[in-house]
């Protein structure tokens, strides 16, 4: 089958663009000739305050990939879908409504002879906007089936396109690291990503139990000042470090082995890598039972389980970990996941549209 991706890859970062590289990946290792037609220039700055590309390419870049899509340019929205028109499928990876105008043009671009799927990672963000639910819906309601990462998401997407809809967990795509596992317990955590409202990081602060340290690592999408006046409020600023940019792969393995635990406070949250993430990195993974998290961290056996947006239950799963033995019982209950069924299942499902 001839398959077009439509998404972010090298030099765009983050687990969007991992995500589009390793389908292409695999999709050709099935025998299937595939390209990523991809971004030169993907969102303004002004909706994506993060840095938005790197300049090493985090894990094995696909090397049949064009990157002339442009935000600023319709027209060549509408070329794109022009030039994908060899394709038997055309799969549009979806992490943001604000690219749904670009993909509206690609499909009016295609016609209808060409199949397209829309691959949300989210069918609509965590943090909403007046706009999402239109575009998304008017995006839905012109493909020819959904690919999902929930049951929960796929309710979404059902409430918005009477098209197909599948569900498939969403595979490991990290780059694997084989670190090597500390023995040792520092009595420091890791919160570790793009610092978002959602994901918790107040709550985690707030729960910060006396003679533990953490470190927060990743870009902030606003709220520094006001994180830095928390840590000060709460009187632990000699045991939080904040790291706020993005964290270059090289210096990954280096945070993990530093500490205990990451530590996943979210308020919500749909599919998700970091569990893996820590668990590739030899760490157990304490997390709220939001999403996907709570289906890939074993309660007491790999990390701890907590309800969400309770500081004080969180506050409690911390002591309860550093009790004498757990960290190292937990971390011995770490296994580094294995990505090939996952795979299997994901590809399968996305063909079946």
């Amino acid at each position: 089958m001839r398959v077009a991706i439509v998404g972010p890859t090298y030099p765009y970062k983050g687990g969007g663009a991992q995500h589009t590289t390793e389908l292409a990946h695999r999709l050709s290792a099935l025998g299937h000739d595939v390209v990523i037609e991809s971004w030169r220039a993907q969102y303004p700055s002004f909706l994506y305050p993060g840095q938005q590309t790197i300049s090493a390419p985090e894990g094995r870049p696909y090397p049949r990939t064009e990157r002339r899509l442009d935000w600023r340019r319709p027209d060549g929205w509408v070329a794109a879908g022009r030039r994908l028109r060899f394709a038997d499928l055309v799969v549009l990876a979806v992490l943001s409504p604000v690219q749904v105008p670009a993909y509206l043009g690609i499909l009016y671009g295609l016609g209808r002879r060409t199949r397209a799927v829309a691959l949300c990672h989210n069918v609509l963000p965590h943090e909403r906007k007046p706009y999402d639910r239109p575009l998304m819906r008017a995006l839905l309601r012109r493909v020819d089936g959904v690919l999902t990462h929930s049951e929960q998401q796929a309710e979404l997407a059902r409430s918005l396109t009477s098209a197909p809809v599948g569900v498939a967990g969403l595979p490991p795509h990290l780059p694997s690291t084989h670190a090597e596992r500390s023995t040792a317990v520092h009595r420091r955590l890791l919160f570790f990503g793009i610092v978002r409202p959602y994901k918790g990081l107040d709550l985690l602060l707030r729960a910060l139990p006396e003679g533990v340290s953490l470190t927060v690592a990743g870009e902030f999408w606003g709220g520094l000042e006001e994180t830095k006046a928390l840590v000060a409020e709460l009187g632990v600023a000699d045991r939080v470090e904040l790291r706020p940019g993005y964290v270059a792969a090289e210096d990954v393995p280096g945070l993990f082995a530093r500490a205990d635990a990451l530590v996943l406070p979210y308020r919500s949250a749909t599919a998700s890598q970091n569990v893996w993430l820590g668990h590739e990195h030899g760490v157990p993974v304490i997390a709220t039972r939001v999403g996907a998290l709570a289906d890939h961290v074993t309660d007491g056996v790999d990390g701890l389980l907590v309800e969400p947006g309770d500081a004080g239950a969180l506050r409690a799963a911390i002591e309860r970990f550093y009790a004498s033995g757990e960290p190292e019982r937990l971390r011995s209950g770490v296994k580094a996941v294995d990505p090939e069924p996952f795979w299997s299942a994901y590809t399968s499902a996305l063909l079946a549209l």
